[in-house]
């Protein structure tokens, strides 16, 4: 059985969400009820990063980050422009992006943000504390793409796969 794809995965929490975002709302404000969404989004894009990060191979590396995306880009999920970058980086943009598509079919384009673009960033965090990502825009919030710019900064963990052991 083929492992179900994180587009589809984001639909399925979307669904639940948009129903326990409406309870909370009404019980709590919609503010409240966007805080505590965002902190439970965020906690577990850091657990999953953690668990990506443990499954790596050779150890949490960028090379291994890299090879990680195609998950993400399933399914038609993204059309991504890769840039050129040093070795220590991986930059891209994204010209396409489903998951904002889908998050806007479902009436939640207010809160794909919390959804799924914090998300990239807590992951970042989880995957290893030497990830960073710069990223100024997202086609959730209306701009023409996402620019993802990720960055290994320090750490022991290897650049671009290069050996260890």
């Amino acid at each position: 059985m083929a492992e179900m794809s994180i587009l589809a995965r984001r639909r399925i929490e979307a669904t639940f969400a948009k129903g326990v975002f409406a309870e909370m709302a009404r019980e709590f404000g919609e503010a409240a009820a966007k805080r505590v969404l965002a902190r439970a989004v965020i906690a577990m894009a850091k657990d999953a990063a953690r668990e990506f990060a443990q499954a790596a191979p050779a150890g949490a590396d960028l090379a291994h980050f890299r090879a990680i995306q195609s998950l993400w880009r399933a399914e038609d999920a993204l059309t991504i422009e890769e840039l050129p970058a040093k070795a220590d980086e991986f930059h891209f943009n994204v010209t396409q992006c489903r998951y904002a598509e889908m998050y806007r079919d479902l009436g939640l384009g207010e809160l794909g943000g919390i959804l799924s673009c914090q998300r990239d960033a807590a992951f970042c965090e989880g995957y290893h504390p030497a990830l960073a990502l710069t990223r100024t825009q997202t086609l959730m919030e209306g701009a023409s793409h996402c620019d993802f710019r990720y960055r290994w900064v320090g750490g022991a963990a290897r650049p671009q796969g290069e050996s260890g052991g």
